[in-house]
């Protein structure tokens, strides 16, 4: 079925990226059965009675983590067969879902505290006592991406509920079935109906319930075209979290260790075939090193198994649609044309698959230097000038993690100031990252910091209360 014929259906069918084989098919939603949603949420969360307490919450929590790890290998079999993902890299990212389960209630035992503010500083402030308190913001509208199906949920539901925030999820229409099951374990560990719920949409549906004023909270993961519209049209108040994608510099000097760089080069450039908002895509290499680096990143790249997402031995999957594959070979095919050297790669493996490709030097107008591919292609950059490297790395209109590779720490230090990114790691990939790590874009690249403790700050708001106490005997 085709897109064109799917928007049409009421059903959402789900198909294998590897070999297109139907997965499932799940029932459209339509705005009518949003609205319901939504208005089940917002009386969940106006009736202050039946807030969920913290204990119960943490209680909650502490039960999907038991449920997660008990089919972590079904669900990692569901991330693989779904989204492409290969089984090893799945496997890791249902680890990352349970750990940010409990991470979350690690969190939730602090995040809420409130503080005294001193009074009786000046006369009229005398013989009061005043304090803040911490509670959610209201109900939490999540819209998510395909490319990591079960953790990218993690990060935008498990925060609300357990801050105590009801929450609709919209999953990526590519990837909905490991969103549906974390909500369906959810409710196993306990979470009373109507405090988490998923609707399977179009985007027109979607819209319809971010852009309405009984949402407090709007969280978004995918491209910048689309969260920034949403973003210009939500409601007064509306607070929001955007996480869109980046073109990640790498700057290397000529005192890195080759060894050690290019493993994780491949890894940062190539995991998930590249399709990771903080992929390594641009590497500015030193001129009297480049060429090696290049040359030995393209005969690593080479050697990756490229194939079946679901077998142990699969490096480098599927990307998730058709489409992308054919977009992905134009873009290298335009960098060809400008100049740049193909070293590896650069051919359809079949209607999925794209061969892990390594340019040399395409111009920077090109689409793989100025845009973010989301495809298993890296570029090397040769420089001569530190300096001008990195105002080439900073050029862009997006902005998100970068690296440095270097012996020298003041060149390491320098970098780190220089580099406009909000994470700058030194001697890896700018594709790692902790879940207790500030996670944003700058600029055209996001809005807010993700992280499980960051969001959860995000969701709740403060309220202060002023109590005047009873005058002192004489």
């Amino acid at each position: 079925m085709t897109t064109k014929e799917q928007k049409k259906s009421k059903t959402l069918e789900v198909f294998s990226p590897y070999d297109g084989s139907r997965v499932g098919a799940l029932p459209l939603q339509s705005a009518a059965d949003g609205d319901k949603m939504l208005q089940r949420a917002r009386q969940l969360f106006a009736d202050r009675d039946r807030w969920l307490e913290p204990h119960q919450r943490l209680a909650i929590l502490r039960k999907l983590g038991t449920l997660l790890e008990a089919e972590a290998e079904a669900l990692a079999e569901l991330i693989a067969l779904e989204g492409g993902k290969p089984l090893t890299d799945a496997r890791i990212e249902v680890t990352r879902a349970i750990d940010g389960v409990e991470l979350a209630g690690k969190e939730l035992l602090h995040v809420m505290r409130g503080e005294e503010v001193p009074m009786g500083h000046t006369a009229a402030t005398s013989g009061r006592l005043a304090f803040t308190s911490r509670e959610p913001i209201g109900v939490v509208m999540a819209v998510s991406a395909f490319n990591h199906p079960l953790n990218l949920i993690v990060h935008q539901v498990i925060p609300a509920v357990a801050v105590g925030c009801p929450v609709i999820v919209k999953p990526a229409s590519t990837t909905p079935l490991s969103c549906l099951r974390l909500v369906e374990l959810l409710a196993q560990a306990g979470l009373p109906e109507g405090w988490c719920q998923a609707i399977i949409c179009g985007g027109a549906v979607a819209e319809t319930l971010v852009t309405d004023p009984r949402i407090a909270f709007f969280s978004f993961i995918g491209s910048a075209q689309i969260g920034w519209r949403l973003r210009s049209k939500l409601a007064p108040g509306v607070r929001c979290a955007l996480e869109h994608g980046g073109v990640a510099p790498v700057l290397v000097d000529a005192s890195a260790d080759l060894d050690a760089m290019v493993p994780a080069l491949l890894k940062g450039g190539f995991y998930h075939a590249g399709q990771v908002c903080v992929s390594v895509q641009r590497v500015f290499a030193e001129q009297a090193i480049a060429r090696e680096l290049a040359e030995q990143l393209a005969a690593a790249a080479a050697r990756l198994k490229v194939g079946d997402p679901s077998l142990a031995e699969t490096e480098v999957g599927p990307l998730i649609l058709p489409q992308e594959v054919e977009r992905v070979h134009q873009w290298v095919e335009e960098a060809i044309a400008a100049g740049g050297e193909l070293l590896c790669g650069g051919k359809r493996l079949s209607e999925s698959l794209y061969a892990p490709t390594v340019l040399y030097d395409p111009p920077a107008e090109c689409k793989v230097s100025a845009q973010e591919i989301f495809g298993p292609v890296l570029s090397v950059y040769p420089y001569r000038d530190r300096l001008e490297a990195i105002e080439r790395a900073n050029s862009l209109d997006v902005a998100f993690q970068a690296a440095v590779f270097t012996r020298d720490l003041d060149t390491a230090i320098d970098s780190i100031r220089r580099l406009d990114a909000t994470a700058v790691m030194v001697n890896d990939h700018t594709a790692f990252r902790a879940d207790w790590m500030p996670f944003a874009g700058r600029r055209t690249s996001g809005y807010g910091t993700g992280g499980i403790g960051y969001t959860m700050h995000d969701m709740l708001q403060t309220k202060l209360a002023v109590i005047k106490l009873p005058a002192k005997n004489s």
